[in-house]
């Protein structure tokens, strides 16, 4: 896909892998970016002319209907989506300071959002005169789990059959249903945590890319490593992620 004016929604375009989407994209494409409201949703907007914002917090799924139809009406037309945005809560189960209400807010965020947004734009993606690209932003995690963060890893493998059940509901559109799978990367959400990282910038450059081929699947970094292991010795590489 050639990535020039293109109209192209990005969920989470106000901070870490989004917001570099957006600064690498904008130039050459019209971009609206999905995001909580906050002073650097406002700012987004008046940086740049190809920038239009719409502020909703994905956590709160009776938003859903509503964010899709002022997308509609900003424009009728859709050629990518990129379900970007995500949050990780760590704590385990058993821990005193895990908070039960954060079980559906997760759930929204990492897996409702991505499927009502793919089905509430899909009009407007099918109307696009070329191809249409869902690009779904997944995880090294959705292969193997981590033993923190089991709402997240569940999200993130439900997303990795819901795309691909999705693209095969798809077959005979113009629509084609991507992921990238992604390693740690130095975001907002990952702070604090000692290890190497990819860089937001970095990851994003290889998500684009693997947009530009229409890669179905887009294993970034050391999930190309990751494949391998679960290939070989998949008890191996559970341990090794359990306690990433």
């Amino acid at each position: 896909m050639n990535l020039v004016n293109k109209v192209i929604v990005i969920t989470g375009g106000t901070s870490g892998i989004g917001r570099q989407l957006v600064s690498l994209l904008c130039d050459d494409n019209t971009i609206i970016v999905v995001a909580r409201p906050s002073e650097r949703l406002t700012k987004l907007e008046k940086a740049h002319q190809n920038i239009h914002v719409v502020s909703a917090d994905l956590s709160e799924s009776t938003l859903y209907k509503g964010l899709a139809q002022k997308i509609q009406q900003m424009f009728p037309v859709i050629d990518v989506l990129i379900n970007n945005a995500a949050i990780q809560n760590t704590p385990t189960f058993t821990e005193t300071h895990f908070n039960y209400d954060t079980i559906e807010r997760e759930i929204n965020v990492n897996l409702n959002a991505i499927c009502s947004l793919s089905y509430l734009l899909l009009p407007n993606l099918m109307s696009a005169i070329e191809n249409a690209i869902i690009l779904n932003i997944n995880s090294g995690l959705s292969l193997v789990p981590k033993k923190s963060s089991a709402i997240y890893c569940a999200c993130k493998a439900a997303m990795n059959a819901f795309s691909q059940s999705l693209n095969y509901q798809l077959e005979h559109t113009n629509v084609k249903v991507l992921q990238a799978f992604l390693p740690l990367v130095d975001t907002p959400m990952t702070s604090g945590r000692e290890s190497t990282k990819l860089t937001s910038k970095q990851a994003a450059i290889e998500i684009i890319k693997g947009l530009e081929k229409q890669s179905t699947i887009n294993d970034i970094g050391k999930v190309k490593l990751l494949r391998i292991l679960i290939a070989l010795t998949p008890s191996l590489a559970k341990k090794l992620l359990k306690r990433s």
